[in-house]
């Protein structure tokens, strides 16, 4: 896969944007790679709404780098699945909530749907169908396999805070 790296889509589900927008772990490395241009990012309203809901909750000072995040050139904003859409695949994962978001990736025909929902991750009977139609990865999975990380590049990051990043003066 590596040869496709800049062709890659990759749907992004709201908790990696929350997360790499709060924390400079996997999730953070997920966003790094797709400002890289690394991959092309795939989102819809219903997961930039999901997000943003909860970041101005819990996270409000971190808005500004969803922000700045949503500015690259590499997404491709999609439509939201329809009513009718749902409805046909309502049962495609266990959480109805996550429908969407795993309906998304099939309609977009994602090469990957990255998430760190149990619902959309576990590799049990509730994701057979999506699974079927699009692979899913938590973050640190993708991290390894796709941009080929290597164990200790990913351990280096496991429990990374933002006092052990360095910034260059113009970041």
């Amino acid at each position: 896969m590596a040869e496709r790296r800049g062709e890659l889509r990759v749907l992004l589900d709201a908790n990696i944007l929350i997360a790499g927008s709060v924390w400079p772990r996997w999730p953070y490395e997920v966003l790094q790679h797709a400002a890289n241009g690394d991959f092309r990012v795939l989102l819809t309203p219903y997961i930039i709404a999901q997000a943003y809901a909860t970041l101005a909750k819990k996270f409000p000072n971190a808005k500004p780098y969803l922000d700045d995040f949503f500015s690259l050139p590499n997404i491709e904003f999609l439509k939201n699945p329809t009513k009718s859409q749902l409805a046909k695949w309502h049962d495609l994962v266990r959480d109805k909530t996550d429908v969407p978001v795993a309906l998304a990736a099939i309609l977009a025909k994602a090469d990957y749907l990255v998430s760190e929902d149990k619902d959309l991750t576990t590799q049990d009977a509730s994701t057979v169908k999506l699974r079927e139609k699009v692979a899913v990865m938590v973050a640190g999975t993708f991290l390894r396999e796709i941009m080929g990380w290597k164990s200790e590049d990913l351990e280096s990051v496991r429990r990374r805070n933002w006092s052990d990043l360095s910034f260059d003066e113009g970041d």
